[in-house]
């Protein structure tokens, strides 16, 4: 772990980097409805849940977090939605350090559960927060059926993100069963 990173709240003056640092790092083709912008950080920027942190190494922004207490409109569940870490900075516990900060924040607001979800092949970020205490708890499925009439309306989706899931449950296109208590 890297002591000289430092982790601070997420103000306007980090919103160029975060921005940057999430087009440099997401891949926005696996999200057929959404994709990252600044709606999606100012949504969370503009929250009260004091849930969206940086990484800094110096000023440059090298990780962030993006969480907040909504999550199928329950208030005793809060969502961890984004994360991403420089390539460069990668594998020096920077991501482990914004979870567990994210996590606390949201815990402290009165989150009973935090949900995230990861796409089926980023197993980094699932073994991430698998390690961070997150358990299995749903699995969803996009079921999608194509147009025949349409041009390659044969042609599957590619694997839904999280955001998409996310957007999806927002706009209550899907829905999701949760663990038992």
């Amino acid at each position: 772990m890297d002591s000289s990173i430092a982790v601070v709240p997420m103000g306007l003056g980090h919103l160029r980097q975060v921005l940057d640092l999430g087009h440099q790092v997401f891949d926005t083709t696996t999200k057929p409805y959404t994709s990252w912008s600044l709606t999606a950080v100012a949504e969370h920027l503009d929250g009260p849940d004091n849930a969206c942190w940086v990484a800094l190494d110096s000023d440059r922004v090298v990780g962030f977090v993006l969480g907040s207490m909504e999550f199928e409109h329950r208030d005793d569940w809060a969502y961890l939605e984004w994360i991403a870490v420089a390539p460069d900075m990668q594998g020096h516990g920077i991501a482990r350090r914004l979870v567990n900060v994210c996590s606390e924040a949201l815990f402290a607001r009165g989150a009973r559960h935090i949900v995230t979800d990861v796409e089926d092949r980023n197993s980094a970020s699932a073994a991430l927060m698998t390690s961070t205490g997150f358990v299995p708890a749903a699995t969803v499925t996009l079921l999608v059926r194509p147009n025949p009439d349409e041009a390659g309306g044969e042609q599957p989706l590619p694997p839904m993100s999280a955001t998409t899931r996310h957007d999806l449950i927002r706009r209550g296109r899907l829905s999701v069963e949760h663990p038992r208590r």
